[in-house]
């Protein structure tokens, strides 16, 4: 099973990656994972991909999708593979497209999450974070016993600087701005799945597992 997973910040993506690498076991491949594997393997790519990432620059679609071939082509993909934050663009669909097609596959499926902006809001701006121990929380869908307290190890909890309002507020909006015409492009190749993220976990991992069988 060849699949890709997208879905806005907030809409459990993560947690669904997981679920899925064990029901087919495939591999769990993000962008992050790609590049720090090719970095400790010292590949030529990665090395490249190092000095952008250490001058605090984005890796260029070259070295990107270098990387991603090399790691396709690795053993634990043969059965197949989830990847994660990889296409972000058109260009690089295309060239994923191009690197499945050279290791005589295809494309089973992109798995779109889709959560209402309200939803999304309220579970980011509602994440706590215990400082101690790092235990998550939500104080409106999954709240500590005491407020302000973990209830693991009574540490203090906060807030990240980057779940603001605000700041949710222009990541959602450059994040639909970035992927939508990725959308488009899966759906025109009939390869879209679109999941109700606005579920129980267990619930949306039920509808993609169907959608894909």
């Amino acid at each position: 099973m060849n699949l890709i997973i997208m879905g806005p910040p907030g809409a459990g993506k993560g947690t669904q990656a997981e679920m899925l690498v064990k029901e087919f076991k495939i591999p769990h491949i993000s962008t992050g994972d790609m590049f720090r594997e090719a970095i400790k393997e010292g590949t030529e790519l990665g090395m490249k991909a190092k000095t952008f990432m250490d001058g605090g620059q984005l890796v260029p679609d070259s070295v990107t999708i270098g990387i991603v071939r090399e790691r396709l082509a690795a053993e634990d993909c043969v059965r197949g593979f989830l990847l994660d934050g990889f296409p972000r663009t058109v260009p690089q669909a295309d060239a994923l497209e191009q690197i499945i097609a050279g290791l005589e596959r295809s494309l089973d499926a992109a798995i779109n999450i889709e959560v209402a902006d309200e939803i999304l809001m309220a579970r980011m701006v509602g994440r706590r974070i215990c400082r101690q121990c790092g235990a998550p929380y939500n104080i409106e869908f999954n709240p500590p016993q005491e407020a302000g307290k973990c209830d693991q190890c009574g540490g203090e909890l906060y807030q990240r600087s980057d779940d603001t309002e605000a700041t949710v507020a222009n990541r959602l909006a450059v994040y639909i701005q970035q992927t939508e015409p990725l959308l488009t492009y899966y759906q025109e190749q009939g390869l879209l799945i679109r999941i109700n993220g606005n579920q129980e976990v267990t619930k949306v991992f039920g509808d993609i597992c169907s959608s894909l069988r």
